[in-house]
């Protein structure tokens, strides 16, 4: 990737969500946002703070590579050689349970009812309440030295059996956590799926706080996968605009609004009219070129505006993690969201002005005649006529009688659902 101008660099320091986000991810999901600053920070610096990340971890040999001159305290020696004791004695206690759920005799034992499969397991087989919880310690631990495969299998293991509804929700989170770093982006959306539905249960979480707080962090968690996946943005759409997860945003998180912008333009959403009344109305406490661009084009109507926010964007998206994918299986979301960003100002420009000097559109888009020529025939907008030099639009316009006359058959229609609603 090209490198930054110091303006540019400038603009992605500004405007850069690292910060923010760090504290409603694992620290093993922010390292990979602290590797993707090397656009805007030096290449010590990100050592210096990956080091101080993963430092408590487990993973000791990668923790001494990126700081290979630094000495390692007698304290995390001891510490190293008391988690592989405590490892040696829970892989053995674990072998034995693991390999009994891997015989077929067993699994055909094994139902839906896990207080049934639990007395089968303890009454047949010897598996206790400590053998049970042996798999998610160390699940733990070996998330905690980065073989994600193997905490992975540990943890759903651990959940088939688990009656315990806070761990069953830990684990879970650590399911999801381990096929993001794994790049399973299939399987992190089902068990995103999972933690929603445990999150959404009053059964799980009786606790509208804990609710709000563990909806943030769904919130967040759950831009790796959508913006890695295929059907991802869409999916964003309709869960950041559901009621719950709206208003979690707007009390918690409203920096979240940005990844919304690209989500609905890149996306063609049908929620722009939904977005543009988010975005203003949660202008007051947050507001960066994304936002921005919305407020300048739909409540502003200020094109030159428009254009400088859309260029701000354009530097954001080289340097924002979750939006310079560089997936070959994916489009490149940066290229969607300028190109459709483009054509959003020409369809609110035509519908502000009736003769438009191609020249000085071409120069708001930073576009040369011909690519703003082609944008403008990929809209086929009614009644323009189009020559080499301008863009004439013929509006039409209708009597007051008439939209008195639409307006009041909307206002009935509403009328009779709001009845229908009350008398349900």
């Amino acid at each position: 990737m090209a490198q930054l101008t110091p303006a540019e660099i400038e603009v992605a320091k500004k405007f850069d969500l690292t910060s923010k986000i760090i504290p409603f991810l694992d620290r093993h999901l922010i390292y990979p946002l602290i590797e993707n600053l090397d656009l805007t920070y030096d290449e010590k610096t990100i050592k210096e703070l990956s080091y101080n990340l993963l430092r408590d971890t487990y993973m000791n040999k990668f923790i001494n590579d990126l700081n290979p001159d630094k000495e390692i305290s007698q304290d995390v020696l001891t510490k190293q050689k008391e988690i592989e004791a405590k490892s040696e004695v829970l892989e053995a206690e674990t072998k034995e349970t693991l390999n009994l759920l891997s015989k077929k005799e067993v699994q055909e034992q094994l139902k839906s009812d896990k207080n049934h499969n639990r007395r089968y397991l303890e009454s047949q087989h010897g598996i206790t309440e400590d053998k049970i919880h042996a798999l998610y310690e160390y699940g733990q631990i070996q998330y905690n030295k980065g073989d994600y495969v193997m905490a992975s299998d540990l943890l759903a293991n651990f959940r088939i059996l688990s009656t315990n509804n806070e761990l069953n929700v830990s684990s879970t989170w650590g399911r999801l956590a381990c096929e993001i770093l794994l790049l399973e982006w299939n399987n992190a959306l089902e068990e995103l799926s999972k933690l929603r539905e445990l999150i959404d249960s009053r059964t799980s979480f009786n606790d509208p706080l804990l609710q709000l707080y563990n909806r943030t962090w769904v919130i967040h968690w759950s831009l790796f996968p959508y913006f890695k996946t295929a059907n991802g943005l869409e999916t964003l759409c309709d869960l950041f605009f559901s009621s719950s997860y709206l208003s979690t945003i707007q009390a918690s998180c409203p920096w979240v609004l940005r990844y919304l912008v690209v989500a609905v333009i890149s996306n063609n959403s049908k929620k722009l009219k939904d977005l543009v009344r988010v975005t203003a109305q949660e202008s007051y406490q947050y507001a960066d070129p994304f936002t921005n661009l919305i407020k300048a084009l739909y409540l502003d109507f200020d094109f030159a505006q428009a254009s400088q926010h859309l260029n701000d964007c354009e530097v954001i998206l080289k340097t924002d993690f979750f939006l310079n994918n560089e997936d070959e299986n994916l489009p490149l979301i940066s290229k969607k969201f300028i190109t459709n960003a483009k054509k959003l100002i020409i369809q609110v420009y035509v519908k502000c002005y009736g003769r438009i000097s191609l020249e000085a559109l071409s120069e708001t888009l930073n576009l040369t005649k011909q690519e703003l020529k082609d944008l403008i025939a990929s809209l086929d907008l009614k009644n323009a006529t189009l020559d080499d030099e301008k863009l004439i639009i013929n509006h039409t316009s209708t009597k007051i009688y008439q939209q008195v006359s639409d307006k009041v058959k909307s206002l009935g229609y509403k009328s009779n659902q709001l009845l229908e609603n009350f008398a349900k």
